[in-house]
Formats: structure tokens, sequence, C-alpha cells
């Protein structure tokens, strides 16, 4: 399962002009289906029968298990080619469109101090130019075709998203692999680009009093795990990356056997498996990244960062707490329920007692992380000018001492599961939801099939579940807290200067 991404470890979406979003924190467990960058979701599988018929036998490959109650999800089928790249493919024949998803295995999870930001920049890297392609020529190919596309970066996942008629199919293949296998590292684009990614982080954070906050919560959460890393990088850093580290870099993590290719839409499984062999199965495969094997210590005491800004108006007061949990873990539709309950929609916790009842904040809400390893659980406030800092920190001590200690009722329980379901079905509906939801789970939970357990998996969560986990995370023991004060600008000499 998944729940909504922070809106620091965001993932950045990009847009045309190269500029990314930081996706702002909605309420929690809202998205698309249970998944990532707000939330997000995956799949794949190919039948055996389907890659003996199509002559892959040098392929592995497996019957796809019927998914129950989600219409023509028994047409799902996968295959891995022989370079280790993942593809699946869910035909879907309403509209004569395609979504293409690319999910590389590599986000700021997979940095150190010196490289932080990578991901990121490769992100906007890999629309600047091939060996064979000129920079800018990837979109006008693609927008000729009738296509367009975006890009997504966070802590475990680049994400690579082309939509585009059918017809098209092939100009995708062709450009993908391309860029796949002939990225160039032009250095006067690499520098170019360098400059796009620190507008990007002055916008995004520098000049973004909660993306500040939440960049300074993070690193002061995590102290040994490479999630205290921000996603865009920090500034030092993306100042000094030279050539050698991106050639590394691009080397290491983008490699056919560190992908996940998903394809939904109308589309003959034949086919793509068919222009996958011409265009992507050439590709050399490469040796598997080094794996991810720091644990964050547990922590023993809470953690306080407090942000001064002069450009601020309103304080804001955040809390992070470790999930202890993995995107991965039986037990995180268990946290995604209790995130929900705590902050989706006006009746939710968080809303009633600190917006409604209290009028302490004019906004409040909580999310989750999902990711390879275990993530936060971060609580907010947003409170308005001159408000009442103290106060808020009672309020918000108060409600969640209360769901810890008294549990969650019947009919909060219910409507978290009815929000979960609804949330699924919606993303079901699409064939942008269903091959993100396809990919999602493919990467997270190792198998796009567990996509169809979704809502039994919430169904199968009990009250006393919500509050022991209650109990377990929401401890002033095991937070960090956040606060943004406004201050006032201090003077400069020439000012100071010139009132005299």
């Amino acid at each position: 399962m998944a729940g909504v991404a922070s809106a620091l470890k965001h993932p950045a979406e990009r847009r045309r002009l190269r500029h990314d979003f930081r996706q702002v924190p909605a309420a929690a467990g809202s998205g698309m289906v249970p998944g990532f960058v707000i939330q997000g979701i995956p799949m794949r599988l190919l039948s055996l029968a389907c890659a003996l018929a199509l002559g892959l036998s040098s392929v592995a490959a497996s019957a796809a298990t019927p998914a129950a109650k989600v219409q023509g999800s028994e047409a799902i089928v996968s295959k891995t080619l022989a370079n280790g790249l993942k593809i699946i493919v869910w035909p879907d024949h309403d509209i004569p469109n395609a979504n293409y998803y690319t999910f590389y295995k590599v986000g700021s999870r997979n940095e150190y101090p010196g490289i932080t930001g990578l991901a990121h920049y490769f992100e906007h890297m890999m629309f600047n130019g091939t060996t064979r392609r000129a920079p800018g020529e990837f979109d006008r190919t693609m927008e000729a075709a009738g296509g367009s596309n975006n890009a997504s970066t966070s802590n475990d996942l680049t994400i690579y998203t082309d939509w585009f008629p059918s017809s098209a199919l092939q100009t995708i293949f062709d450009l993908e692999g391309d860029r796949m296998a002939n990225l160039s590292f032009d250095p006067k684009v690499i520098e170019s680009e360098r400059g796009v990614v620190y507008s990007e982080r002055r916008s995004s954070v520098d000049n973004d009093n909660f993306g500040t906050l939440l960049e300074q919560l993070q690193a002061t959460a995590f102290t040994a795990h490479p999630y205290q890393f921000p996603t865009i990088g920090w500034p030092s850093d993306i100042e000094h990356w030279k050539l050698e580290d991106l050639k590394k870099f691009f080397k290491t993590y983008y490699a056919p056997n560190n992908a996940v290719l998903v394809i939904a839409g109308d589309v003959d499984p034949a086919q793509v498996f068919a222009l996958a062999d011409k265009y992507l199965a050439p590709l050399q495969k490469q040796p598997e990244p080094a794996p991810i094997t720091t644990i964050e210590p547990e922590q023993q005491g809470e953690r306080r960062i407090v942000v001064e800004r002069a450009d601020a108006q309103s304080p804001i007061v955040a809390y992070a707490f470790h999930s202890g949990l993995g995107a991965g873990s039986k037990d995180y539709p268990t946290l995604e329920l209790l995130t929900t309950i705590l902050s989706q929609g006006d009746s939710s916790r968080l809303h009633q007692r600190l917006v409604e009842k209290e009028q302490a904040a004019v906004q409040a809400g909580a999310f989750t992380d999902q990711g390879f390893d275990p993530g936060l659980l971060t609580v907010y406030a947003m409170l308005p000018p001159g408000g009442d800092m103290a106060k808020v920190k009672t309020l918000l001590d108060d409600e969640l001492a209360r769901i810890a200690r008294d549990g969650v009722t019947a009919e909060e329980l219910a409507k978290a599961r009815n929000l979960k379901a609804s949330s699924f079905w919606r993303g079901m509906s699409t064939i942008n939801g269903k091959a993100r939801a396809l990919g999602t789970y493919e990467v997270f939970q190792g198998d796009y099939r567990k996509l169809f357990d979704a809502p039994a998996a919430y169904d199968a969560v009990a009250a006393a579940d919500v509050q022991a986990l209650a109990k377990k995370i929401l401890r002033i023991q095991n937070r960090t807290t956040g606060l943004l004060k406004p201050v006032a600008a201090t003077p400069s000499a020439d000012n100071k200067e010139g009132a005299k």
C-alpha cells in the first residue's frame, strides 16, 4: 500500500518547462489509488502460454493470476527480458490511448554526501538530448505524435510517464530506448540544467516556508539513513557534481535490470513485446546497485528544530514520527488508515479539533512516507498570522494522545475504509491510474498482483490494530518537532545608516 508522499521528500513532478512540482500535503490517504507521489499504484506478469506463442523462450514468464472484481485485469501479462527489464502490460481498449510508465529504482535513498540531488537532476537530464537527438527533440517528437510526458523523483524512485495515442507506440519505444541507452553528457547542457535545479530549489524550498521546515524536519528526524537527504539535493552538492559522478550514477541506476516498465491502454501485448525486443532488449544489463543496508537507529528522545524566517507571516507546527514501516510491511494498511482518520476530510480529527472547534489553525493534516525502508508519519498545523503556537502544540498533543489512549470508533474506521476503497476504484477507472498502481505495487511490494488485495487488506484492519499502532508511533520519545516562526527582519547596514 502507499500513503501520501511528503511534501518535501516529494516526488518533484516535472512539466515541460522542466520546473518540478512539489506536492502540497493534501489530506492523508488522498490520491488516485493507495500509492506513490500523492498516491500511486502499479502491477505486472505474463502468461506462459502467451510467452510460448510469441516464441519468447529466452525470457522468464509466468501465468498472470486473474484479479477478481477488477474488470479486465485477467488480461494483464508480463515478461522479463534477458537484460533484467520487467515489462507489465494491461490491455484496455476503451479509448485509443496508452500510458507508458518507466519506474527506475533510484532516488535520494541511493545518494550520499557530495552527490545529493543527482537522482532528481537526471529527471531533468533525461529530456536534454542523446547522441542521436538534440536537446528538445524528445519533446518535439512526442508532441508531433500527439503525446505528452512528465516525470517525478522521490526518495526511492524516479518515474517517467508518457501519454499518447496508441498509434504512436513504436515512436515511444524508440524515444525511451534511445535515452536509456544514449543519454548525452554535453558539458554546456549539464551546466545549464545545474542552474535550472538551483532555481527550482529556490522556489520549492528556499522561498517556501513549509518546504524549508519540512526539509529541516526530515534532516533532523533521520540521523543515519539516507532518507535524511532532500530529494532536490543540498546546495553545495548541486554546485560541485562532477561529470564522472553523473556518468557513474547513470550507468549504475539507469540500467534495464534496475527498472520496471508498465504499459496500460489500447495496446496488443504481442506488439509491445515485439517492440521491446527491438528497442530495449539490446540494452546491456549492469551490475546490481549496492544495497542500502543502513537502518535508522531507534530514536531515544524528542528532537526539535526551529526555523526562523523574516519572510514568513504565518507560523507552522509539524511533528515527524518514525513509523517503523516500509511500504511493503504487512502493517502498512494500518498506518494508512490511522493517517486517514487523523487528517482526511473536514470530518477528520485534526481538522475538526484545530480548525473547526478551536479555530487555532487554518489547515491541519498528516501524511505518510511510502518507501522501501521505514519512513515518517508527519502531522502539521498551519496557523493564521499571529497564531498561538503553544496552544496549537497543546491541541495536537492532546489529540494524538487521545487516539493512542482511547482508540478509534467503528464509524471512523468504516469511513477510512470507504475512503480507501473509493480511492482504489477511482484509480482503476483510468489507464493512467492502472499503470501507476501496477508499477508502484511491483516495485514496493515485489508483485503487482498484491494491488488487487488492497481493499481486503484495509477491511482486515481492526480498530484495536489502529490503536496499537498509534500507541507505538505517537510517542514524544519518537517525535521530531519542527516549528516555523516568523521573525522581524533585521535592517541592513545601509538601511540603518539611512535611518539616522
